[in-house]
């Protein structure tokens, strides 16, 4: 009991000490929350911002925080990093800013201490289970067409917290894989999507250890790297529309939307403590490696989930608008190179930091192998908005010496008319060939004039690269991936079907270059399903044999249908899940995917990282002679390929509506030619391995079925 005046005195003098002890300075490095000593250093950017609040949080849902730091920009602030450090500060801590500064939208400034805003550098971030965020609107909706007067309205409760975490893992020695290009095959799956269905078979369906569980089943198809579509925390219950067939509330399913660049997704974590995730995808990592599988992730850098000028404010936006995004002449508006209403200013060097931050962040920690970039012509847009021929940005990612081994993969184009397939920045940035994927599809379709352009694309696309001193490992050659139809809907759809979404069908692409083959839809017509099945392989065989990268969609192997949607970004459900129960009832696309990847890998003529030489291939009619290039109704093409040391390798190709009889080239001394593949053929005739015996043929002409493929392997 205190009965001295003197002693309450001491005793606030002692209180004091201890707040002045547990409460410092901090540094401005690095940005972000990280251990230091017994406590934990905050470091945030805003040069616009007048004033900043850390708030800590006990629970995800507090609208309260159980304790406030108030940054004083005289102590805090060096330069235009805010920073404290705090003891006492362990994982799990939920935290959070408020920034005060000019609320001015005609200025481009959005400053609303009213709303928490996430940490741009925060590695683990939690959402309100159900979380509205319509509470995040920085402005008053009332006005939302006048003047945007700012909100007074407390978001606390509904708005993500940050979660302080520890980078302690046991790797265990693992170490990049460093597959070369000519060894590497991509498949592009959905971390949720892939195990979620009901047929998985998984203890953890929709999970980072449900993937893991599907290891043994990715070995034995044969690929090499997982690309993930967006693994970085999303709010997927962002959407107010309703799917109008069944009434049921649509979500934010793809997830390219992000609310941070450095989190992974809490709830693709089998457990909810607060940062498992992070536990969980570095398991699943070291799991994919050892199992000799590369991890590449699909990164957002372009646009966040904070939307157009009526979106919420969740983080750059009231941490420094003006900065982070790329505002119109009339600033209360954003430009917008990706579709989405807003763009994220890479030009500008504050934010070229953070995404370089980002990607050394999931190298170095989190031992991922390489890269996706989503709409990545963003990133070479310079300030006045021009796609720059030598974009810094793009270029800096190419030479970081901590990025010198990932792989970099660019979607070569953006909303705003850039489309630089076969010119995108420098030979270490592959690219998604586009190209390949509508040139592809529309040869096998049967249109006409395709017979040049599909030999290109068989060769590496040289047409688009070799100018720009790229070589065929530039091009990751697909025909279809999460954004469109599946390969089994390319065959079955003449258009799309995306009633499901409640946009009246006006979204996704009008342009597939698809066939139905009889029947719009699923078909009990054994002869539709045997030419689907035909066509698919078609396909399939053509990814395999082209020079370049090959990339396939998840499911595509044994015919995994979207029902004709081929924009199911919104979809949660039974759409867009892999149904592994179609593994079983097409089991014979299944095995020929494994077999004509097999044949790939058996082959390295296929593989080069340079474009055939005159001595390497030559093209033939079906009766021997050149091409007519030119020829709009020639649908016929032979190729052979011969490189030293190796068997030589006689393609054909018959997109026409009627068979083919291809003359023989010579198969070389003592040797006879073997038929590897038919896709004409019933199985097991329709794909054979180097170890089964194949059919010797002795006639000096093969007869191709219409609308097949075939390989034939001099012995």
């Amino acid at each position: 009991m205190i009965e001295r005046a003197e002693d309450l005195v001491e005793l606030e003098r002692l209180l004091a000490l201890c707040e002045v002890q547990s409460v410092r300075s901090g540094s401005p490095l690095p940005l972000g929350a990280h251990a230091r000593g017994d406590g934990v250093n905050f470091a945030l950017f805003s040069r616009n911002g007048t004033g900043v609040r850390l708030d800590l949080f006990d629970r995800v849902e507090d609208a309260m925080p159980s304790r406030t730091i108030i940054l004083d920009s005289s102590r805090n602030k060096t330069g235009d990093i805010w920073h404290v450090w705090l003891a006492g500060i362990r994982p799990g801590q939920l935290y959070a800013f408020r920034v005060a500064g000019p609320y001015q939208p005609e200025a481009g400034h959005r400053f609303n201490p009213n709303k928490l805003v996430v940490d741009p550098y925060a590695s683990a971030i939690a959402m309100v289970p159900g979380g509205d965020l319509r509470a995040a609107a920085g402005y008053d909706p009332r006005s939302a067409l006048l003047d945007l007067a700012r909100s007074e309205v407390d978001d606390a409760a509904s708005a993500p917290k940050c979660v302080v975490t520890h980078a302690d893992f046991d790797w265990r020695g693992d170490q990049p894989l460093r597959h070369p290009w000519t060894s590497t095959v991509v498949y592009e799956l959905h971390v949720r999507g892939f195990t979620a269905g009901r047929d998985a078979g998984v203890r953890y369906p929709g999970t980072y250890r449900g993937l893991v569980e599907k290891i043994p089943y990715l070995r034995e198809l044969g690929v090499t790297a997982v690309e993930l579509m967006p693994i970085t925390e999303f709010h997927d219950g962002e959407s107010v529309r309703v799917n109008p067939l069944t009434g049921e509330r649509l979500r934010n399913y793809w997830g390219y939307d992000p609310i941070g660049f450095f989190a992974p997704k809490a709830s693709y974590a089998s457990v909810h403590d607060r940062g498992a995730e992070l536990l969980e995808f570095k398991e699943m990592v070291r799991a994919l490696h050892a199992a000799g599988l590369e991890v590449i992730l699909d990164v957002v850098f372009n646009h966040t989930m904070e939307g157009s000028e009526l979106g919420p404010t969740l983080g750059f936006r009231g941490i420094d608008n003006a900065i982070y995004y790329w505002l119109d002449d009339h600033k209360r508006y954003y430009r917008d190179f990706t579709g989405t209403g807003r763009t994220v200013n890479a030009a500008h060097p504050i934010v070229r930091d953070l995404i370089l931050d980002a990607l050394r962040y999931w190298v170095i920690e989190m031992h991922v192998d390489g890269f996706r970039f989503d709409l990545a012509s963003v990133l070479g847009r310079e300030a006045d908005g021009r796609v720059a021929s030598d974009a810094p940005l793009l270029t800096r990612i190419a030479e970081d010496p901590i990025l010198r081994d990932a792989k970099l993969i660019a979607e070569a184009w953006d909303a705003a008319g850039a489309y630089q397939i076969g010119a995108f920045s420098e030979r270490r940035w592959a690219e998604w060939n586009g190209r390949f994927r509508d040139d592809v599809r529309r040869f096998w379709r049967g249109d006409a004039g395709m017979l040049g352009r599909f030999a290109w694309r068989l060769c590496g696309s040289a047409d688009l690269y070799e100018r720009s001193n790229k070589g065929p490992e530039c091009s990751i050659n697909f025909v279809t991936c999460h954004d469109g139809f599946t390969l089994n809907d390319l065959v079955s759809y003449e258009r799309k079907h995306n009633e499901a979404n409640g946009e009246s069908n006006r979204d996704g692409s009008d342009e597939n270059f698809s066939a139905n083959h009889g029947v719009e839809g699923p078909s009990d017509d054994p002869d539709v399903e045997r030419l689907r099945a035909r066509q698919i392989k078609n396909l399939l065989l053509s990814v395999a044999l082209s020079r370049g990268v090959p990339m396939l969609l998840a499911g595509d192997e044994f015919r995994r249908t979207q029902r004709g949607n081929n924009n199911a970004y919104c979809q949660d459900d039974e759409t867009s899940w892999v149904d592994w129960s179609l593994r079983e009832r097409h089991a014979e696309v299944l095995r020929f995917t494994r077999g004509v990847l097999a044949l790939r890998r058996a082959h390295p003529v296929l593989r080069r990282e340079r474009f055939y030489s005159g001595e390497e291939i030559a093209w033939f009619t079906p009766e021997g002679a050149s091409p007519s290039w030119d020829d709009p109704e020639a649908r016929r093409l032979g190729c052979l390929l011969r490189e030293d040391g190796a068997p030589p390798l006689f393609l054909m190709f018959n997109a026409s509506n009627a068979p083919a009889s291809f003359v023989l080239p010579a198969a070389g001394a003592a040797r006879r030619w073997q038929r590897a593949i038919d896709t004409s053929l019933a199985p097991p005739a329709d794909v054979v391995g180097d170890e089964e015996p194949r059919a010797q043929l002795d006639a000096p002409r093969y007869v191709l079925a219409a609308r097949a493929g075939a390989v034939l392997v001099a012995r």
